[in-house]
């Protein structure tokens, strides 16, 4: 025996409507935190990514332009020092971990693969990451400087 429905059309939807209700308040509860996650963490994988790929693809003038304009100021990049990137290839660069240091910083290991343009010798190298989060520009910058990848040599 199946429950009779009724005939009237604004008889069923009235009794839809809690259910309807509650379903959308269940979906606004679920979806409301993604809206919200745009906060430091999703800037420093922005960030981080912006750097890996710059770094990846040899790109190291807009690398860096993510360096922290303290150090920038501190230890500015010569002519000299930037032809030496040219001569370098990036092979793979691959995170190995990370920790935040406070609520503010965050150190990252990383591990790149490097082939010397000219006698296309590869060697790879550990680089730690400083990544230091500025309240008044609301952005990530690097404090560690590009990788130098003549360490040692």
């Amino acid at each position: 025996m199946a429950a009779a429905i009724p005939r009237d059309p604004a008889m069923r939807s009235k009794r839809h409507r809690p259910a309807f209700a509650l379903f959308a308040l269940l979906a606004c509860a679920l979806l409301l935190p993604g809206c919200a996650s745009t906060g430091k963490g999703e800037a420093l994988q922005r960030a981080q990514y912006a750097w890996s790929a710059a770094i990846r693809w040899g790109d190291f003038e807009g690398a860096w332009n993510l360096v922290d304009p303290e150090y920038r100021e501190q230890h500015p990049l010569t002519d000299l020092e930037l032809e030496r990137y040219g001569h370098i290839q990036v092979s793979h660069y691959r995170e190995l971990g990370s920790r935040g240091e406070g609520p503010d910083q965050v150190l990252r290991e990383i591990d790149i693969g490097v082939v010397n343009r000219h006698t296309m010798a590869e060697r790879g190298l550990r680089y730690r990451e400083s990544w230091r989060w500025d309240e008044e520009s609301r952005s990530w910058w690097i404090t560690t400087g590009l990788p130098d990848f003549w360490r040692g040599e």
